[in-house]
């Protein structure tokens, strides 16, 4: 396989992947931060631990993703 054609299989997979972090990002943060914002839902009742946990994770998830896709463009021939 030539070097391009490896070059822009990495760089749709980093693309990829740094979309799903951000995705990971909107989903599990933005949008339960909205909820406590415009009171929408219960998002206003739940104690700020058992809203703050699953941001945690879903923030951990998002680097994590980001980071992959870091790694995987050092993978570009030049």
């Amino acid at each position: 396989m030539s070097e391009l054609i490896e070059n822009e299989q990495t760089k749709l997979v980093a693309n990829a992947l740094d979309r799903a972090s951000s995705a990971c990002f909107t989903v599990g943060i933005a949008t339960p931060i909205a909820g406590m914002v415009y009171n929408i839902g219960n998002f206003g009742s739940l104690s700020p631990l058992r809203l703050v946990t699953p941001i945690l994770g879903w923030i951990l998830l998002a680097l994590l993703l980001h980071y992959l896709a870091r790694r995987r463009l050092r993978r570009l021939r030049t």
